[in-house]
């Protein structure tokens, strides 16, 4: 296969255009298929077209209900919405075999009668050659097989001259004829094939902009070959690189190729943040990074699409959620980070305490790139006496100076207005007292109040968990053991 350079790309015609994702129903919505799915969503919106949703359910065998579901519910997650109802392949199954028998009747596709051991032989021989298979039936140029025998129907593919594909990501790509064979349209059993399947079905959707992976291109090319055989019109081809892991290997489970609830539920990423770092993933806007769905509708084009493939960073994808977990809508946040809390401290939040939850965001956010750091560290408020507390936790109360936290307390205990000011004017002077800085206190306090070394500040802290818990939890720490 020549790759020569790419020409311009053609300006798509406003409304006309239609996309389509067509994903196959035999597991999870993975990673690639949603970058798949919102580069086919993001060009029709920006010009206004339809964006068409296929399910590819013809492998009844491998074909669930439930990886359709979980399909479903990540292009919902990421907000893809798609145009009109999904279409389901299987379903069309007779109006791939009438196209079969059209072509037959044409002229352009003929019944082949090799047999499995015909086409191991073969197959075999073109090994000993050491020569790439190709099938090349005898029955190309025969009509006197009996239909009532078993046969498949085969494409009588072109065999001289040469085919290119202006592909909008690859560029100019040709193939020389003699490199395709006469692929199956209809099985012995009379089913289609994925081929003619996916032809079909594009040409009757309306598809005008075929994106997806590279991984496809070979099959661009005896698509094509159909779609000339029925003298349909031929869509604008766009083969984007596939994802590779951050050590440039094949996207694996390891690099993150899991589906999109997994991004959702065990990682605990917005939608808003994977659907950005997808973006970013193979496509550039200048040197823009955090790019709104507005903006990425407005600005996505094909011309800059790159031609080599993407590194999957978990770190970037971390950073960019911890951005956009700081410009979330607190009250979101939390009834997000309600259920995973609950399953950390074993048991249901009350009404109280989802909005102690809510007003807890604004602390908490800052320091977490991710919602299960989130939850993880709203559970402090939620933990009953005796407070447990984690190692160095536990060294930071038995290390504080002698009466420091009953100090603490008895001054807090004062106030007469549990407010940000007080507390903080309280706890200042209570290190001034001591002749000890903030940190010196802060530290032990913070100890004392959560059961951790880490946590939002300490003053937040203090105002969170209201005056009765605080102190209840003082009390219960200054007079941890020394060495305990």
């Amino acid at each position: 296969m020549a790759t020569q350079n790419p020409t311009d790309p053609v300006e798509a015609t406003g409304a006309d255009v239609v996309t389509r994702f067509a994903p196959s129903p035999t597991g999870f919505l993975h990673i690639g298929g949603a970058r798949t799915a919102l580069f086919n969503w993001l060009f029709a919106r920006h010009h206004g077209g339809k964006f068409l949703l296929r399910i590819e359910d013809t492998d009844r065998a491998r074909s669930t209900e439930a990886a359709i579901e979980a399909i479903l519910d990540g292009m919902r997650w990421l907000e893809l919405d798609w145009d009109g109802d999904a279409v389901y392949q299987f379903a069309r199954a007779d109006r791939h075999a009438e196209v079969a028998q059209e072509l037959l009747a044409k002229g352009e596709a003929y019944r082949c009668y090799l047999t499995q051991d015909e086409l191991a032989a073969m197959r075999a021989e073109a090994q000993e050659k050491r020569m790439p298979f190709r099938v090349r039936s005898p029955w190309r140029d025969r009509d006197d097989g009996d239909p009532a025998l078993p046969h498949v129907i085969r494409l009588r593919a072109p065999q001289d001259g040469a085919t290119t594909i202006d592909d909008r990501v690859q560029g100019e790509v040709t193939v020389q004829n003699a490199e395709l064979d006469d692929f199956i349209l209809l099985r012995s059993d009379g089913t289609p094939t994925y081929m003619l399947s996916v032809v079909v079905d594009d040409n009757d959707m309306g598809v005008t902009h075929v994106i997806r992976g590279d991984d496809h291109l070979n099959n661009a090319f005896r698509q094509l070959a159909l779609l000339r055989a029925m003298g349909w019109r031929e869509p604008v081809y766009a083969h984007v690189p596939l994802i590779h892991g951050a050590d440039g290997a094949k996207l694996s489970k390891r690099h993150g190729a899991l589906g999109v609830d997994a991004y959702r539920d065990e990682m605990g990423y917005l939608p808003e943040a994977v659907n950005n770092y997808l973006l970013r993933l193979g496509w550039g806007h200048g040197d823009a990074e955090i790019i709104s769905r507005e903006q990425a509708v407005q600005w996505f084009d094909l011309a800059h699409v790159g031609r080599s493939p993407s590194r999957f960073d978990f770190k970037k994808l971390e950073n960019l959620n911890g951005h956009y977990l700081r410009e979330a809508d607190n009250d979101r946040l939390a009834a997000l980070a309600a259920p995973r809390v609950e399953t950390l401290i074993g048991r249901a939040l009350t009404g109280d305490e989802h909005a102690l939850l809510a007003q807890a965001m604004e602390s908490l956010k800052p320091r977490a790139r991710t919602l299960i750091e989130i939850a993880e560290g709203a559970t402090f408020l939620f933990a009953p006496l005796p407070l447990a507390m984690d190692e160095k936790a536990a060294k930071l109360l038995a290390d504080a100076p002698e009466g420091l936290l009953a100090a603490a307390a008895d001054r807090l205990r004062a106030l007469d207005d549990w407010s940000a000011e007080a507390i903080e004017a309280a706890v200042r002077e209570t290190a001034e007292s001591a002749e000890l800085g903030l940190g010196k206190l802060a530290q032990p306090l913070r100890a004392a109040l959560t059961g951790r070394a880490v946590s939002p500040g300490i003053f937040d802290v203090l105002l969170l968990l209201g005056r009765d818990a605080s102190l209840a939890r003082l009390d219960a720490a200054h007079n941890y053991p020394a060495g305990a």
